[in-house]
């Protein structure tokens, strides 16, 4: 039962921000979602966010004790530095001090995939398990490593990379200046630039994944796009042995059409050992808010008040 306290989860992407109020017994109050408008000063922003969303809980008799924010991007941990953000524009940006000092509120501060790692742990597909591997397949892709319970951010707090792994070495380029990664192959954008490349015609990955039963160009890039996913995922699941595999991001989207193929690709690449099982993200887009939600609970000492939540409908 509520005594009257929330906390606030805010998910800042590179288009859309993410903002979750939830009462501290786990009940999600209010959640939306808003454009992500560039400022001069991202922090001004932020706090201005984290005010408004504080009145709005005041509306509806909370009070506000702290708020979990999350951010793309390499992100020193120790001390919440985000040492560089591309499709933020943010480059050494100290925001969870900066944010410390001039919210209203106790305020952390994290990577926008491992919160979601987190929440898909505490409350979705990994619920109870402590080794888990978590990769978004979005506009780009990225991946969350729990071993042990424990987050694993890396000594320069870029583990995760996986969309940047060479699955096709010597392939097509990628942005970043490497060939054969992963994000050419199975991103969102990916998919949509290699159809594009073949049928002559721009369509969104779900317009190539809608395309499946009747266009065989479609179907190429598609098994292009799922047998490099499951080739990252062979080695992954090699490397760190995880006892579950989330798949999130927009193109879950695609059910069946995605998780079908990828779970044979990983079983016919573990040929001496049982695949971990795979499965698709129960929490959707509110991974993220959700686990800056859960990060603001410990934050402020309140973590034994995450066994009480319950995990919300996939959006």
């Amino acid at each position: 039962m509520s005594d009257g306290s929330a906390v606030l989860g805010l998910d800042v992407g590179g288009t859309t921000t993410k903002a979750l109020l939830v009462a501290t017994d786990g009940r999600v109050v209010h959640e939306e979602r808003r454009a992500t408008v560039p400022a001069a000063d991202p922090v001004d922003g932020l706090v201005a966010e984290l005010d408004r969303l504080t009145v709005l809980a005041a509306g509806h008799g909370l009070t506000v004790v702290g708020a979990g924010v999350v951010t793309p991007g390499l992100i020193e941990e120790a001390t919440g530095t985000v040492r560089y953000a591309s499709n933020l524009g943010w480059r050494d940006l100290p925001l969870r001090a900066a944010l410390q000092a001039r919210a209203g509120v106790p305020v952390t501060t994290g990577h926008d995939v491992r919160a979601a790692g987190l929440a898909e742990q505490l409350l979705g597909a990994a619920h109870g398990v402590d080794d888990v591997l978590l990769v978004t397949i979005g506009t780009g892709i990225a991946a969350a490593l729990v071993s042990g319970g424990r987050p694993l951010a890396g000594g320069t707090g870029a583990a995760g990379e996986i969309g940047h792994a060479p699955v096709r070495p010597g392939g097509e380029p990628c942005p970043c200046g490497q060939r054969g990664c992963l994000e050419v192959y199975a991103s969102g954008a990916g998919v949509a630039r290699r159809y594009e490349a073949r049928a002559g015609q721009a369509r969104s990955a779900a317009g190539v994944v809608g395309r499946l039963d009747e266009d065989p160009v479609a179907r190429e890039v598609w098994a292009d796009a799922t047998s490099a996913l499951a080739d990252a995922l062979v080695t992954a699941t090699l490397l760190l042995d995880p006892s579950v595999v989330v798949l999130g991001g927009g193109l879950t989207a695609a059910a069946a059409d995605l998780l079908d193929p990828v779970r044979a690709g990983l079983a016919a690449g573990l040929t001496w050992r049982p695949a971990p099982p795979v499965h698709l993200t129960r929490l959707g887009s509110l991974a993220g808010s959700l686990g800056a939600a859960a990060m603001a609970m410990t934050h402020v000492g309140r973590s034994a008040d995450l066994a009480g939540w319950r995990a919300v409908p996939a959006r």
